[in-house]
Parts: C-alpha cells; structure tokens; sequence
C-alpha cells in the first residue's frame, strides 16, 4: 500500500481523464477502489462525468464535450479538442498529480498523455485502444510516452509488451455491471406483459447520431416482426439525454414502444425479453451477461464508413465474437445494415429456442475468458495504479 501522505504531507492526488459515459462508468469502480485500498486517503482531479463527480472527482468542464464518434463527426469539433488537449495537459502539468489514468476515448486521451511524456508523471492508460483491429502501430507509438497500458481482453496486452509497453489484462467491466441480475418476471408484471408475448429489447444506441442511423432500420424490423408475431411487444431502453429525442422520434410508430429508463430498469427488461436488437458496443455484452440472445447492427456516414472498410482490420465487432474466434452474435454492419436480414436473423431467434439456447451456450464461454482471476476489473486495474505509485515512490526517493 502507498504511504497516505506525499512528500508535502498532502493526500497523493491521482489525475483521471475519462471521455464518455462508458469511461465515466470505470473511473467510478476505479475511484472506489482506490478509496477503499488507501482508507480514503487520496484525491482526484481531471475530467469525467456524472458518476466520476459522484465519486469526488471536480470536472474541469462537461465530458460530453469530448463524447464524439466516427472520423467525420470529429472534424468540426477539432478546434475545440485540440484546445481542450492543450489545456488538460497543462493542467496536469501543473498539478503534479502522482498519476494520471487516461480512460479510453484513445483520440483525445493519448494526445494528452503524448504531451506529457517524459515530463516525470506516471502515465497510465485504461482501456487498450483496438491496435488489433486498426492502427497497429499506434501500441508502438504509445510505447514512448506510456508506463502501463490496462486492457480489458485477454488476448490485448502482448500487442503492448512486444514494444516493450507494460500491460495487465485486467477483466471487463461489464462483469461488475449487474447486467446479470435483472428480474423479468417482475418487469412483465410492472408493465402489464403477459408472460407468454413475446419480448423485444431495441437499443439503437446512446448518441444522437445513431439514433438518426439505426432507428429508421428497427422501425422497419420491427413491422416486419409483428407481421410474423401479432403479439409482439417492444421495449426500448435509452439515456436521461436522449429521452426527448427518442419520444419524438417513436410518435409515429403503431403501438408505440414501451420507453424506460436507469440501469435497474434496462437490466430488469433484458432479462424478461425474448430477443434484442442493438447497435454493436458494451451493450452487446450486457446482453450476453442477461443471456438475451440478440443481433447487432452499425452503421455509419458514408465517409466514416469509407474510411472504416479500408482501415479496420478486425473479423467481428462484437466482443463475445472477438473473445471466440466466431460468429455466434449475428452482425449486420455497414452496407449489410438492412431490415430483410435482420428481420430473418431475429425471427430466427424469437421462433426456434435451439437457436436461442446455442447463442446464449457462446455466451457462457466468451463471459469466462472476460474476467481476470481474483478481484473485479476495478479492483484490478486501481491495483496496478497504486503498484505504480509505488514505483513513483521509489524513483522519487520516497
């Protein structure tokens, strides 16, 4: 364990940077668990959201600032991240933090840490960006700023050692998620489902654009079902941001559907639906640990998904696919992100249980290769920062 005081006598203050709402969600598990290893005794600045803040951490302006996705969404943003870059370096500089965590968002967050290389700050990174899909020689470029890089597959960290990058495999955080532990039967009865209608989830995603993208396509998907099932119900999980957008956009649809909201919530409808659509993301493997058999789609503007079909390298996007080597999660992404097929795919799964039971049989094997033996992936990954710290120590004297 790190002493509790530094140098100054002041608590040992640990710089975090987290970008979207799934980083917020592990600098939470990571603040908690370094709270609870140092007996409270730390402190946290740097940029995060709702959940981080919730935690202690005092955000240096709005993470949704940084909450951008696909090459061309990116662009008229740019001036405003290369100065939110600068100034968060800056500031990092200044604080003398006795780490600083960059949590995913790899296009702002390595930036950062790129401009703080051998200016004597431990830099970690959580969240190994997908150098296995595209950009492999980016492990090789984090090798001459980084001093550890997190991940959360199995198979990332030799794409790091190899350059001679630190790495630890420290599990996926969904398996903290509670995605696993949502009631069914009591949603049905708090929504007045019968037990026996069929079940839809349709999650098309947390940002606007892909909403705009993908809900068009469910729409169509799920006229199409309801054709082949009568009694098909629907509901549509979505974010506190979203909800005004999503409730205009259904207004129109024939028996609208069933809007919720919060993580109990979404969990309790996992697990009572039949089947789910959802674009691909974390959310696919929430899926997989409610064992709700399901499909994923992506797509994209035609310029990023130009700019995707050259550059990513990778077989699947889904990571119980990735995990296994396999299809065994249907992915209809791009150009095959059309209502025909995954109307079949998804009929498939409401209509032969053999076919269910074989995807949710994957989903068992591809959830035990996910987690690192012993403590949960934040307990995990705030080990290996205070390890860190410690070499700080050492290095500093201390």
């Amino acid at each position: 364990m790190i002493s509790a005081n530094s140098a100054n006598g002041a608590r040992p203050l640990v710089y975090l940077v987290a970008g979207e709402p799934s980083g917020d969600r592990l600098g939470k598990r990571l603040m908690a668990a370094l709270k609870q290893k140092t007996n409270n005794q730390i402190e946290f600045r740097g940029i995060g959201g709702p959940l981080m803040t919730g935690e202690g951490l005092d955000s240096r302006f709005p993470m949704a600032e940084l909450s951008v996705m696909g090459f061309a969404e990116v662009l008229p943003r740019l001036p405003a991240l290369l100065r939110h870059i600068r100034e968060t370096a800056d500031d990092i500089l200044r604080s003398r933090p006795r780490v600083a965590v960059t949590i995913d968002t790899p296009d702002f967050s390595l930036r950062v840490a790129k401009r703080l290389g051998g200016r004597g700050i431990p830099l970690v990174h959580y969240v190994a960006p997908s150098v296995w899909a595209w950009k492999p020689g980016r492990a090789r470029k984090m090798a001459e700023y980084l001093d550890h890089v997190l991940t959360l597959l199995p198979f990332e960290p030799p794409y790091f050692t190899r350059h001679g990058l630190a790495a630890t495999f420290v599990g996926h955080p969904v398996l903290e998620s509670g995605a696993a532990d949502g009631d069914g039967k009591a949603f049905r009865e708090r929504h007045r489902i019968p037990l026996q209608a069929p079940l839809i989830c349709l999650l098309p995603g947390s940002r606007s654009s892909e909403i705009r993208r993908l809900l068009p396509i469910f729409k169509e998907v799920r006229a199409r079902l309801m054709r082949k099932h009568p009694e098909l119900r629907t509901v549509l999980p979505t974010v506190q941001h979203l909800d005004r957008e999503m409730r205009a956009a259904i207004a129109d649809w024939p028996r609208p559907p069933l809007i919720i909201g919060g993580e109990a919530e979404k969990f309790d409808a996992f697990a009572a639906a039949n089947a789910a659509l959802a674009a691909s993301g974390t959310v696919g493997l929430e899926l997989a640990m409610a064992a709700t058999p399901h499909v994923v789609s992506y797509r994209m503007n035609p310029f990023s998904a130009i700019l995707a079909r050259i550059m990513v390298k990778a077989e699947y996007v889904h990571l119980v696919n990735l995990v296994l080597g396999e299809e065994a999660v249907p992915e209809f992404l791009l150009g095959a992100c059309r209502p025909g097929p995954i109307t079949e795919s998804m009929h498939t799964l409401l209509s032969d249980q053999d076919a269910a039971s074989r995807q949710t049989a994957k989903f068992e094997q591809a959830l035990g290769k996910l987690g690192a033996a012993g403590n949960s992936p934040g307990e995990a990954a705030a080990e290996k920062v205070l390890e860190l710290m410690r070499w700080s120590d050492s290095g500093a004297g201390g």
